[in-house]
Protein backbone atom coordinates (compact mmCIF):
# COMPACT_ATOMS: atom_id res chain seq x y z
CA UNK A 1 0.00 0.00 0.00
CA UNK A 2 1.27 3.67 -0.88
CA UNK A 3 1.75 6.03 2.17
CA UNK A 4 -1.55 7.69 1.94
CA UNK A 5 -3.37 4.23 1.51
CA UNK A 6 -1.97 3.27 5.34
CA UNK A 7 -3.61 6.01 6.69
CA UNK A 8 -7.00 6.11 5.06
CA UNK A 9 -7.09 1.83 6.03
CA UNK A 10 -6.42 2.71 9.83
CA UNK A 11 -9.48 5.67 9.91
CA UNK A 12 -12.88 4.61 10.67
CA UNK A 13 -14.71 4.38 7.58
CA UNK A 14 -16.99 7.39 8.48
CA UNK A 15 -14.82 10.11 8.14
CA UNK A 16 -13.32 8.70 4.76
CA UNK A 17 -14.62 10.77 1.28
CA UNK A 18 -13.67 9.30 -1.35
CA UNK A 19 -16.23 10.27 -3.92
CA UNK A 20 -13.76 12.38 -6.70
CA UNK A 21 -17.02 15.00 -7.63
CA UNK A 22 -17.21 16.25 -4.15
CA UNK A 23 -13.02 16.00 -3.47
CA UNK A 24 -13.09 18.04 -6.95
CA UNK A 25 -14.86 20.67 -4.69
CA UNK A 26 -11.60 21.57 -2.87
CA UNK A 27 -8.94 21.01 -5.65
CA UNK A 28 -9.39 24.01 -7.51
CA UNK A 29 -9.07 27.25 -5.77
CA UNK A 30 -11.16 30.15 -5.82
CA UNK A 31 -9.78 32.25 -8.72
CA UNK A 32 -9.45 29.00 -10.62
CA UNK A 33 -5.73 29.32 -10.61
CA UNK A 34 -4.19 26.49 -9.23
CA UNK A 35 -5.59 22.98 -9.69
CA UNK A 36 -4.71 19.63 -7.66
CA UNK A 37 -5.64 15.99 -7.13
CA UNK A 38 -6.18 14.28 -4.19
CA UNK A 39 -7.36 10.35 -3.33
CA UNK A 40 -9.56 11.83 -0.38
CA UNK A 41 -11.29 14.12 1.48
CA UNK A 42 -11.01 13.50 5.64
CA UNK A 43 -14.49 15.04 7.37
CA UNK A 44 -13.24 14.59 11.42
CA UNK A 45 -15.97 14.94 14.05
CA UNK A 46 -14.04 15.85 16.66
CA UNK A 47 -11.04 17.37 17.80
CA UNK A 48 -9.65 13.84 18.63
CA UNK A 49 -10.27 12.61 15.54
CA UNK A 50 -8.39 15.18 14.11
CA UNK A 51 -5.54 14.26 16.14
CA UNK A 52 -5.91 10.96 15.10
CA UNK A 53 -5.37 11.68 11.34
CA UNK A 54 -2.37 14.34 12.04
CA UNK A 55 -0.71 11.71 13.79
CA UNK A 56 -1.28 9.01 10.58
CA UNK A 57 -0.08 11.08 8.62
CA UNK A 58 3.03 12.34 10.22
CA UNK A 59 4.21 8.90 10.96
CA UNK A 60 3.72 8.03 7.24
CA UNK A 61 4.86 11.01 5.94
CA UNK A 62 1.43 12.23 4.37
CA UNK A 63 1.04 15.60 3.38
CA UNK A 64 -2.56 16.99 4.83
CA UNK A 65 -4.15 20.39 3.38
CA UNK A 66 -6.82 21.67 5.62
CA UNK A 67 -9.49 23.17 3.91
CA UNK A 68 -12.12 25.64 4.59
CA UNK A 69 -15.05 27.21 2.65
CA UNK A 70 -12.62 27.72 -0.38
CA UNK A 71 -12.81 31.73 -0.75
CA UNK A 72 -8.80 32.08 -0.53
CA UNK A 73 -7.48 34.39 -3.35
CA UNK A 74 -3.89 32.94 -3.03
CA UNK A 75 -3.97 29.24 -3.48
CA UNK A 76 -3.20 28.30 0.64
CA UNK A 77 -5.81 25.34 0.53
CA UNK A 78 -5.08 23.70 -3.09
CA UNK A 79 -2.78 20.60 -2.96
CA UNK A 80 -0.55 19.60 -5.65
CA UNK A 81 -0.86 17.64 -8.89
CA UNK A 82 0.69 15.21 -7.28
CA UNK A 83 -2.32 13.08 -6.26
CA UNK A 84 -0.75 11.92 -2.61
CA UNK A 85 -1.77 14.86 -0.66
CA UNK A 86 -4.83 14.30 1.58
CA UNK A 87 -7.37 16.62 2.11
CA UNK A 88 -8.81 17.53 5.81
CA UNK A 89 -12.00 19.54 6.11
CA UNK A 90 -13.53 20.43 9.56
CA UNK A 91 -16.97 21.31 8.10
CA UNK A 92 -18.23 18.66 10.25
CA UNK A 93 -17.31 20.33 13.73
CA UNK A 94 -19.30 23.40 13.55
CA UNK A 95 -21.03 23.78 16.93
CA UNK A 96 -21.05 26.69 19.76
CA UNK A 97 -18.90 25.35 22.49
CA UNK A 98 -19.83 28.44 24.53
CA UNK A 99 -21.13 31.81 24.62
CA UNK A 100 -20.15 33.51 27.88
CA UNK A 101 -22.08 37.02 27.52
CA UNK A 102 -21.03 38.37 30.76
CA UNK A 103 -17.22 38.04 29.68
CA UNK A 104 -18.28 39.01 25.92
CA UNK A 105 -16.59 36.19 24.83
CA UNK A 106 -17.88 33.28 22.80
CA UNK A 107 -16.06 29.53 22.10
CA UNK A 108 -16.08 27.87 18.64
CA UNK A 109 -15.43 24.69 16.76
CA UNK A 110 -13.27 25.87 14.01
CA UNK A 111 -15.46 24.77 11.01
CA UNK A 112 -18.48 26.72 12.19
CA UNK A 113 -19.33 29.20 9.16
CA UNK A 114 -18.33 33.42 10.28
CA UNK A 115 -22.51 34.27 9.70
CA UNK A 116 -23.68 31.29 12.12
CA UNK A 117 -21.36 32.95 14.49
CA UNK A 118 -22.39 35.99 14.41
CA UNK A 119 -26.33 34.93 14.78
CA UNK A 120 -24.88 32.85 18.03
CA UNK A 121 -23.55 36.54 19.41
CA UNK A 122 -26.89 38.42 17.99
CA UNK A 123 -29.07 35.73 20.25
CA UNK A 124 -27.43 37.41 23.16
CA UNK A 125 -27.68 40.73 22.29
CA UNK A 126 -24.03 40.74 21.60
CA UNK A 127 -21.80 41.24 18.00
CA UNK A 128 -18.50 39.40 16.69
CA UNK A 129 -17.39 41.87 14.19
CA UNK A 130 -15.73 40.28 11.62
CA UNK A 131 -16.95 40.68 8.77
CA UNK A 132 -16.16 39.60 4.94
CA UNK A 133 -17.93 39.59 1.92
CA UNK A 134 -17.89 35.39 2.05
CA UNK A 135 -19.35 35.30 5.57
CA UNK A 136 -22.14 32.76 4.35
CA UNK A 137 -19.40 30.18 3.45
CA UNK A 138 -16.22 30.67 5.07
CA UNK A 139 -15.24 28.99 8.26
CA UNK A 140 -13.58 30.49 11.30
CA UNK A 141 -10.79 28.42 11.09
CA UNK A 142 -9.91 29.76 7.58
CA UNK A 143 -10.20 33.12 8.79
CA UNK A 144 -8.24 32.79 11.47
CA UNK A 145 -5.37 30.89 9.42
CA UNK A 146 -5.25 33.72 6.96
CA UNK A 147 -5.82 36.08 9.68
CA UNK A 148 -8.72 37.59 7.57
CA UNK A 149 -9.28 41.26 7.88
CA UNK A 150 -12.58 42.51 6.91
CA UNK A 151 -14.77 45.89 6.42
CA UNK A 152 -14.59 46.65 10.46
CA UNK A 153 -10.93 46.56 11.22
CA UNK A 154 -10.56 50.21 11.67
CA UNK A 155 -12.68 50.57 14.52
CA UNK A 156 -11.96 46.29 15.59
CA UNK A 157 -8.71 45.07 14.05
CA UNK A 158 -8.81 42.38 12.20
CA UNK A 159 -8.78 38.37 13.07
CA UNK A 160 -5.75 38.50 15.47
CA UNK A 161 -7.59 41.04 17.27
CA UNK A 162 -10.28 39.22 17.95
CA UNK A 163 -8.59 36.11 18.86
CA UNK A 164 -8.34 35.08 23.06
CA UNK A 165 -7.21 31.84 22.82
CA UNK A 166 -7.39 28.68 20.23
CA UNK A 167 -7.22 24.97 20.17
CA UNK A 168 -4.93 23.19 18.01
CA UNK A 169 -3.74 19.79 17.01
CA UNK A 170 -0.04 20.23 16.32
CA UNK A 171 1.90 18.20 13.55
CA UNK A 172 3.06 15.39 15.66
CA UNK A 173 -0.61 14.99 16.75
CA UNK A 174 -0.42 16.37 20.17
CA UNK A 175 -3.27 18.88 20.73
CA UNK A 176 -2.39 21.96 22.43
CA UNK A 177 -5.43 23.76 24.73
CA UNK A 178 -5.15 27.25 25.06
CA UNK A 179 -9.17 28.16 24.79
CA UNK A 180 -9.22 30.14 28.04
CA UNK A 181 -11.01 33.38 26.82
CA UNK A 182 -8.81 35.58 29.18
CA UNK A 183 -7.82 38.97 28.06
CA UNK A 184 -4.89 39.18 30.80
CA UNK A 185 -2.81 35.88 30.51
CA UNK A 186 0.94 36.23 30.73
CA UNK A 187 1.69 32.47 31.54
CA UNK A 188 5.16 32.54 29.25
CA UNK A 189 5.03 32.98 24.77
CA UNK A 190 1.55 33.70 23.47
CA UNK A 191 1.65 30.30 21.82
CA UNK A 192 -2.01 31.02 19.83
CA UNK A 193 -0.27 33.98 18.15
CA UNK A 194 1.85 32.04 16.23
CA UNK A 195 -1.13 29.67 14.47
CA UNK A 196 -2.87 33.17 13.12
CA UNK A 197 -1.96 33.91 9.95
CA UNK A 198 0.15 29.87 9.73
CA UNK A 199 -2.78 29.01 6.67
CA UNK A 200 -2.27 25.23 8.38
CA UNK A 201 1.42 24.77 7.92
CA UNK A 202 1.90 24.72 12.07
CA UNK A 203 -0.79 22.85 12.60
CA UNK A 204 -4.84 22.86 12.52
CA UNK A 205 -6.64 25.16 14.35
CA UNK A 206 -9.76 22.62 15.78
CA UNK A 207 -11.67 25.36 18.09
CA UNK A 208 -10.97 29.39 18.82
CA UNK A 209 -12.17 31.56 21.90
CA UNK A 210 -13.43 35.09 20.45
CA UNK A 211 -14.15 38.28 21.82
CA UNK A 212 -17.15 39.67 21.60
CA UNK A 213 -18.62 43.16 21.64
CA UNK A 214 -21.60 45.39 22.30
CA UNK A 215 -24.23 45.38 19.36
CA UNK A 216 -24.70 49.05 17.59
CA UNK A 217 -28.00 50.48 18.49
CA UNK A 218 -27.38 53.87 16.54
CA UNK A 219 -25.13 53.34 12.99
CA UNK A 220 -25.06 56.09 10.39
CA UNK A 221 -23.60 54.93 6.93
CA UNK A 222 -22.81 57.66 3.98
CA UNK A 223 -21.78 57.55 0.37
CA UNK A 224 -19.56 60.91 -0.08
CA UNK A 225 -17.88 62.42 -2.92
CA UNK A 226 -15.19 64.11 -2.50
CA UNK A 227 -13.00 66.37 -3.98
CA UNK A 228 -9.71 64.97 -4.47
CA UNK A 229 -7.35 61.60 -3.39
CA UNK A 230 -5.54 63.81 -1.02
CA UNK A 231 -8.70 64.97 1.06
CA UNK A 232 -9.04 61.06 1.86
CA UNK A 233 -7.21 61.08 5.13
CA UNK A 234 -8.11 64.60 6.63
CA UNK A 235 -11.67 63.38 6.09
CA UNK A 236 -11.07 59.82 8.07
CA UNK A 237 -9.84 62.37 10.66
CA UNK A 238 -12.42 64.43 10.87
CA UNK A 239 -14.95 61.82 10.90
CA UNK A 240 -12.87 59.81 14.12
CA UNK A 241 -12.92 63.23 15.50
CA UNK A 242 -16.33 64.08 14.98
CA UNK A 243 -17.63 60.81 16.41
CA UNK A 244 -15.27 60.35 19.10
CA UNK A 245 -13.42 57.60 17.59
CA UNK A 246 -16.87 56.15 16.32
CA UNK A 247 -15.98 54.90 12.88
CA UNK A 248 -16.20 51.19 12.08
CA UNK A 249 -15.44 50.84 8.59
CA UNK A 250 -14.35 53.76 5.88
CA UNK A 251 -13.94 52.68 2.35
CA UNK A 252 -12.22 54.34 -0.43
CA UNK A 253 -14.23 53.72 -4.40
CA UNK A 254 -12.73 54.82 -7.27
CA UNK A 255 -14.83 56.21 -9.85
CA UNK A 256 -13.23 53.28 -12.47
CA UNK A 257 -13.98 50.95 -9.97
CA UNK A 258 -18.09 52.11 -9.98
CA UNK A 259 -18.29 52.67 -14.02
CA UNK A 260 -16.40 49.18 -14.49
CA UNK A 261 -19.60 47.62 -11.96
CA UNK A 262 -22.53 49.37 -13.95
CA UNK A 263 -20.95 48.40 -16.82
CA UNK A 264 -21.02 44.69 -15.85
CA UNK A 265 -24.27 45.63 -14.06
CA UNK A 266 -26.48 48.25 -15.67
CA UNK A 267 -29.48 47.42 -13.31
CA UNK A 268 -27.26 49.23 -10.19
CA UNK A 269 -27.74 53.09 -9.72
CA UNK A 270 -25.17 55.44 -8.19
CA UNK A 271 -26.27 57.32 -4.75
CA UNK A 272 -24.30 60.59 -5.72
CA UNK A 273 -25.06 62.07 -8.83
CA UNK A 274 -22.19 65.13 -8.49
CA UNK A 275 -18.96 63.88 -11.10
CA UNK A 276 -16.43 62.80 -8.95
CA UNK A 277 -13.24 60.49 -9.62
CA UNK A 278 -13.08 59.15 -5.65
CA UNK A 279 -16.46 58.48 -3.44
CA UNK A 280 -16.07 56.83 0.32
CA UNK A 281 -18.66 55.13 1.83
CA UNK A 282 -17.91 55.58 5.91
CA UNK A 283 -20.26 53.85 9.08
CA UNK A 284 -20.07 54.99 12.33
CA UNK A 285 -21.74 53.33 15.05
CA UNK A 286 -22.59 53.09 18.75
CA UNK A 287 -23.74 50.83 21.50
CA UNK A 288 -24.71 54.05 23.03
CA UNK A 289 -28.92 54.58 23.41
CA UNK A 290 -28.23 58.33 24.25
CA UNK A 291 -25.01 59.33 21.80
CA UNK A 292 -26.45 61.24 18.83
CA UNK A 293 -24.31 59.32 15.77
CA UNK A 294 -26.60 61.04 13.35
CA UNK A 295 -25.87 64.45 14.43
CA UNK A 296 -22.19 63.96 14.30
CA UNK A 297 -21.89 62.54 10.81
CA UNK A 298 -24.49 65.45 9.60
CA UNK A 299 -21.80 68.44 11.42
CA UNK A 300 -19.02 65.84 10.02
CA UNK A 301 -20.57 66.46 6.48
CA UNK A 302 -20.97 69.77 6.71
CA UNK A 303 -17.71 70.52 7.87
CA UNK A 304 -16.18 68.34 4.80
CA UNK A 305 -18.89 70.69 2.87
CA UNK A 306 -17.44 73.99 4.09
CA UNK A 307 -13.60 73.42 3.17
CA UNK A 308 -14.49 71.71 0.09
CA UNK A 309 -13.53 68.56 0.45
CA UNK A 310 -16.96 66.74 0.45
CA UNK A 311 -18.51 67.57 -2.70
CA UNK A 312 -21.71 65.41 -2.18
CA UNK A 313 -23.14 62.84 -0.43
CA UNK A 314 -26.27 60.93 0.89
CA UNK A 315 -26.98 59.40 4.41
CA UNK A 316 -28.62 56.58 4.30
CA UNK A 317 -32.71 56.64 5.62
CA UNK A 318 -33.16 53.37 6.09
CA UNK A 319 -31.39 49.35 6.41
CA UNK A 320 -32.24 49.36 2.69
CA UNK A 321 -30.46 51.96 1.69
CA UNK A 322 -27.42 51.42 3.73
CA UNK A 323 -27.55 47.54 2.35
CA UNK A 324 -27.44 49.22 -1.37
CA UNK A 325 -24.47 51.23 -0.59
CA UNK A 326 -22.81 48.44 0.65
CA UNK A 327 -24.04 46.30 -2.09
CA UNK A 328 -22.14 48.12 -4.64
CA UNK A 329 -18.81 48.08 -2.29
CA UNK A 330 -19.27 44.26 -2.34
CA UNK A 331 -20.03 43.94 -5.98
CA UNK A 332 -16.83 45.80 -7.22
CA UNK A 333 -14.71 42.55 -7.60
CA UNK A 334 -17.47 41.40 -9.77
CA UNK A 335 -17.33 44.24 -11.68
CA UNK A 336 -13.67 43.63 -12.89
CA UNK A 337 -14.77 39.84 -13.26
CA UNK A 338 -17.48 41.24 -16.01
CA UNK A 339 -14.62 43.39 -17.95
CA UNK A 340 -12.58 40.31 -18.53
CA UNK A 341 -10.72 40.28 -14.71
CA UNK A 342 -7.76 41.83 -13.23
CA UNK A 343 -4.27 41.72 -12.33
CA UNK A 344 -4.88 41.86 -8.33
CA UNK A 345 -2.09 43.81 -6.02
CA UNK A 346 -3.44 43.31 -2.33
CA UNK A 347 -1.82 46.03 -0.47
CA UNK A 348 -1.09 48.21 2.32
CA UNK A 349 0.63 51.24 3.34
CA UNK A 350 0.92 53.46 6.61
CA UNK A 351 -2.58 55.48 6.43
CA UNK A 352 -0.74 58.93 5.96
CA UNK A 353 0.79 57.66 2.57
CA UNK A 354 -2.21 55.97 1.67
CA UNK A 355 -3.56 59.31 -0.67
CA UNK A 356 0.26 59.81 -2.52
CA UNK A 357 1.10 55.65 -2.69
CA UNK A 358 -2.61 55.52 -5.16
CA UNK A 359 -1.86 59.01 -6.95
CA UNK A 360 2.33 57.90 -7.85
CA UNK A 361 0.88 54.04 -8.10
CA UNK A 362 -1.98 55.47 -10.72
CA UNK A 363 0.71 57.86 -12.75
CA UNK A 364 3.21 54.49 -12.73
CA UNK A 365 0.26 52.16 -14.57
CA UNK A 366 -0.99 55.09 -16.66
CA UNK A 367 3.00 55.54 -18.17
CA UNK A 368 3.33 51.80 -18.48
CA UNK A 369 0.47 50.20 -18.79
CA UNK A 370 -0.39 50.68 -22.58
CA UNK A 371 -4.32 51.58 -21.80
CA UNK A 372 -5.05 49.76 -18.67
CA UNK A 373 -7.61 50.59 -16.55
CA UNK A 374 -7.37 50.64 -12.72
CA UNK A 375 -9.36 50.03 -10.47
CA UNK A 376 -8.73 50.97 -6.76
CA UNK A 377 -10.56 50.64 -3.74
CA UNK A 378 -10.55 48.93 -0.24
CA UNK A 379 -10.18 49.21 3.63
CA UNK A 380 -8.38 52.50 3.61
CA UNK A 381 -9.43 53.27 6.93
CA UNK A 382 -6.58 50.49 7.71
CA UNK A 383 -4.44 51.55 4.77
CA UNK A 384 -5.49 48.14 2.69
CA UNK A 385 -5.92 49.08 -0.68
CA UNK A 386 -6.84 46.93 -3.99
CA UNK A 387 -4.99 48.19 -6.38
CA UNK A 388 -6.31 46.17 -9.84
CA UNK A 389 -5.15 46.75 -13.18
CA UNK A 390 -7.53 45.30 -16.45
CA UNK A 391 -7.00 45.40 -19.52
CA UNK A 392 -8.49 47.99 -22.16
CA UNK A 393 -11.54 47.57 -23.71
CA UNK A 394 -11.52 45.82 -26.75
CA UNK A 395 -8.58 43.72 -26.29
CA UNK A 396 -7.79 40.34 -25.18
CA UNK A 397 -7.92 40.30 -21.87
CA UNK A 398 -5.91 37.06 -20.96
CA UNK A 399 -2.97 38.14 -22.67
CA UNK A 400 -2.77 41.45 -21.56
CA UNK A 401 -2.78 40.68 -18.23
CA UNK A 402 -0.07 38.12 -18.25
CA UNK A 403 1.83 40.95 -19.81
CA UNK A 404 0.61 43.35 -16.87
CA UNK A 405 1.84 40.67 -14.34
CA UNK A 406 5.31 40.70 -15.40
CA UNK A 407 6.10 44.28 -16.80
CA UNK A 408 3.57 46.51 -14.11
CA UNK A 409 3.26 44.17 -11.43
CA UNK A 410 6.77 44.14 -10.26
CA UNK A 411 6.40 48.08 -10.32
CA UNK A 412 3.69 48.70 -8.37
CA UNK A 413 5.23 46.20 -5.43
CA UNK A 414 8.61 48.35 -6.00
CA UNK A 415 6.81 51.35 -4.80
CA UNK A 416 5.06 49.83 -2.15
CA UNK A 417 8.33 48.60 -1.16
CA UNK A 418 9.56 52.65 -1.53
CA UNK A 419 6.54 52.76 0.80
CA UNK A 420 7.46 50.56 3.28
CA UNK A 421 4.42 48.51 2.74
CA UNK A 422 3.04 45.30 2.37
CA UNK A 423 2.32 43.38 -0.68
CA UNK A 424 0.06 41.17 1.09
CA UNK A 425 -2.10 43.14 3.19
CA UNK A 426 -5.14 40.68 4.00
CA UNK A 427 -5.20 37.22 1.50
CA UNK A 428 -2.03 35.91 3.23
CA UNK A 429 0.46 34.20 1.27
CA UNK A 430 -0.96 30.60 0.67
CA UNK A 431 1.23 29.65 -2.60
CA UNK A 432 0.62 32.62 -4.77
CA UNK A 433 2.82 35.28 -3.30
CA UNK A 434 6.23 33.31 -2.35
CA UNK A 435 7.85 34.75 -4.96
CA UNK A 436 7.35 38.39 -3.87
CA UNK A 437 8.13 37.39 -0.77
CA UNK A 438 11.55 36.23 -1.80
CA UNK A 439 11.01 39.38 -3.74
CA UNK A 440 10.46 41.81 -1.20
CA UNK A 441 10.12 40.55 2.39
CA UNK A 442 12.44 40.18 5.20
CA UNK A 443 14.90 37.36 4.76
CA UNK A 444 15.68 37.26 8.15
CA UNK A 445 12.31 36.77 9.10
CA UNK A 446 11.89 33.92 6.05
CA UNK A 447 14.39 32.32 7.38
CA UNK A 448 13.10 32.08 11.45
CA UNK A 449 9.91 31.51 9.71
CA UNK A 450 11.97 28.64 7.89
CA UNK A 451 13.16 26.98 11.59
CA UNK A 452 9.95 27.43 13.51
CA UNK A 453 8.20 25.10 10.97
CA UNK A 454 11.12 23.08 11.05
CA UNK A 455 11.14 22.61 14.84
CA UNK A 456 6.87 22.00 14.44
CA UNK A 457 6.41 20.09 11.40
CA UNK A 458 10.25 18.31 10.43
CA UNK A 459 8.51 15.93 8.20
CA UNK A 460 6.40 18.85 6.14
CA UNK A 461 3.73 17.16 6.42
CA UNK A 462 1.54 20.42 7.10
CA UNK A 463 0.34 22.21 4.04
CA UNK A 464 3.73 21.67 2.36
CA UNK A 465 4.43 24.34 -0.47
CA UNK A 466 2.65 26.97 1.33
CA UNK A 467 3.47 29.94 3.47
CA UNK A 468 7.18 29.16 3.92
CA UNK A 469 7.57 26.76 0.42
CA UNK A 470 8.83 23.51 0.39
CA UNK A 471 12.08 24.01 2.09
CA UNK A 472 12.66 23.07 5.33
CA UNK A 473 15.52 25.04 7.31
CA UNK A 474 18.74 23.84 8.31
CA UNK A 475 18.51 23.79 12.49
CA UNK A 476 21.51 25.07 12.60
Amino acid sequence: MTPYEQVLAALPAEIVVSDKDIIDGYTTDFRKKYRGESPALLRPRSTEEVALIVKLCDQHKVPLIPVGGNTGYCGGATPDESGQQLLISLQRMNKIREVDADNLSITVDAGCILSEIHQAAEQVNLMFPLSLGSQQSCQIGGNISTNAGGVSAVRYGITRDLVLGLEVVLPDGQILSNLSPLRKDNRGYALHQLLIGAEGSLGIVTGASLRLFLPPVNRVTAFLAISGINDLMPLLAKAQQYTGEAVTSFEYISDASLDLLFAGKPELRRPVQTSSKHFVLIEAATSSPVLAMDQAIEAFFEDGMSEEMILDGVIATSEQQRQDFWNLREHIPEGEVLNGGSVKHDVSVRISDMARFIEIGSELVDRYGQGARLSVYGHVGDGNVHFNVLAPEGVKAAAFLEEVSAEVSPCIYDLVAKFDGSFSAEYGLGQDKLSLDQSYGDPVKRRLMGRIKNVLDPKAVMNPGKVVGNQICDPS
